[in-house]
């Protein structure tokens, strides 16, 4: 058999854990040094699959990228490759982020379509029409993307969903381009925020950050700069997850509690006490079986939809029926099918999941289909009688640094087996 953990269940997770850069910002922070000659230093870099794999899609467009510990030093030339198609583009979903930045850059870019987790279709459509807005030609040949320009020029541009990836790029694209873009309906989430402070830093002049319009005025270049990355909220909602299933009693650091407001009051409706501490962490004590709670996926503000497969393994163990309702990645329910495997008396019907609590859960071999649902797998299997062994981890070693030793320092036993 491959690579797995083993996970022994009863475990109830005491004590601190530290929350290091977001994994849905690093990638585009990356990505965004492509838009000014000379060296981007980033900070706060999580330790995780993904990063060295953009660094490879970024030296396959001709940049010089340094990775040390959680630094990543990026020199881009003044020259850039258009051509995105290294091996490394399968990898990872992410990859589709440096498209605005060559458009905006070279005005040409020809993008492999990317890889990443199986949680459902997510089509470029809004990439490619914002683009076609700010001017460019864009279509889709041979598995790539492919979008050129004579020029860049402001647009106005409605989004149909608050699409993160779409906002990025057209944000990358815009920000030099001729005149005023306003992006409606624009996503809303910490990540945009994070990237709009780090373009601003480069030069960039952007209004409306963490709101639903964007107004970017477009400037004729942009000087690298140095930049820390927000604290991953959905890492740090993983391990307040982790309190209330397991009876513990976690402190969470490096992370804005504010970017879990919602999250953690879902929480506090489960029984759990939470403590928030300014900008920078939170607390999480569970005493006794948590109650059951309903969730519905949205966009932020709203609940994250990577966070919904640890709102099924919470409601699996909780007290009562929960219903679950995914809007916006349909494969998500995968992540079912394995909790049944454990015991969860779980049922779908299209885009709702009901999910009635047990005592505990029985333990099982487990697959995980993406990041977030590899965790949720190991979050239950801690809550599951005996050893359950959970496959396909490098999914979670691509969003969690240190998962293992985090777990253990908490007080789980949790191994790695090979073979």
């Amino acid at each position: 058999m491959s690579e797995h953990f083993r996970v022994q269940g009863g475990a109830r997770l005491v004590g601190e854990v530290e929350v290091v850069g977001a994994k849905n910002s690093v990638l585009k922070l990356m990505a965004a040094a492509l838009l000014a000659e000379g060296t981007t230093t980033i900070t706060n870099c999580p330790e995780i699959l993904d990063v060295p794999l953009m660094a490879d899609v970024l030296r396959s467009l001709g940049c010089t990228v340094t990775l040390d510990g959680d630094v990543a030093t990026i020199t881009t030339p003044a020259e850039l490759n258009h051509r995105a198609d290294s091996e490394a583009m399968g990898k990872l979903r992410a990859s589709v982020c440096v498209l605005g930045p060559l458009v905006g850059r070279c005005k040409r870019a020809v993008v492999a379509l990317p890889g990443g987790d199986a949680i459902g279709s997510r089509p470029l459509d809004m990439h490619q029409n914002g683009l076609r807005k700010l001017g460019a030609h864009s279509e889709i040949e041979h598995g790539c993307v492919v979008a050129e320009a004579e020029g860049l020029h402001g647009a106005q541009i409605w989004l149909d969903f608050p699409s993160v990836g779409a906002t990025e790029n057209i944000l990358m694209a815009a920000v030099l381009a001729k005149g005023t873009t306003v992006i409606d309906n624009a996503a809303r989430e910490p990540e945009i925020v994070d990237i709009c402070v780090m373009l601003q830093e480069m030069g960039a002049r952007i209004e409306g950050a963490g709101t639903s319009t964007l107004t970017v005025h477009g400037v004729e270049s942009l000087s690298p700069t140095e930049h820390r990355v927000i604290g991953d909220r959905i890492v740090g909602a993983t391990w307040a997850f982790a309190a209330v299933m397991t009876r513990g009693d976690i402190t969470v650091r490096g992370v804005n509690p504010h970017h879990l407001d919602l999250v953690l009051e879902k929480l506090r409706m489960a029984g759990a006490e939470v403590t928030t501490f300014d900008d920078d962490g939170f607390r999480v004590v569970q005493d006794g079986r948590p109650r059951s709670v309903d969730f519905v996926t949205l966009p932020y503000p709203g609940f994250a939809t990577d966070l919904q497969p640890f709102a099924i393994a919470l409601s699996s163990v909780s007290e009562g029926t929960s219903m679950i309702t995914e809007n916006l990645f349909e494969a998500r329910f995968r992540f079912i099918e394995e909790m049944v495997r454990l015991g969860a008396d779980a049922r779908t019907d299209g885009h709702h999941a009901v999910v009635r609590g047990v005592e505990r859960l029985s333990s099982a071999p487990v697959w995980a289909s993406d990041i977030r649902a590899g965790a949720g797998l190991v979050l239950a299997g801690l809550c599951a009688v005996g050893a359950t062994e959970v496959y396909e981890i490098f999914h979670i070693e691509r969003g969690y640094p240190g998962f293992v030793e985090n777990l253990r320092k908490l007080g789980a036993t949790v191994d790695r087996i090979s073979g």
